[in-house]
């Protein structure tokens, strides 16, 4: 899959299992932090977002086993979409 289908696809599920309201995937760049800054996410916002990607992908996230590699996976939706894309293409 190409990398931005991918980041279109992450929007999207940003946005839906957040129930973000009145965001389309055009507002979010995919290159701005998603927490504290940017969309201004918090730790249950990644949470929601780590099963999302874990059911749609197959990718497990772990915080706990690495919170820096973690915290660098969740910094932006193209960081998200390069690991979910090497994790995918490890697996097959």
């Amino acid at each position: 899959m190409p990398l931005a289908v991918l980041i279109n696809e992450l929007k999207v599920l940003v946005i839906e299992s957040l129930d973000l309201e009145d965001i389309q995937p055009a507002d979010i760049d995919e290159n701005e932090p998603l927490f504290i800054e940017g969309l201004g996410l918090d730790s249950i916002d990644a949470l929601e977002l780590g099963l999302a990607i874990q059911k749609k992908y197959g990718v497990k996230l772990d915080p706990d086993a690495n919170p820096e590699e973690t915290k660098k996976h969740f910094s932006s939706v193209t960081a998200l979409a390069q690991f979910i894309k090497t994790f995918t293409t490890e697996a097959s």
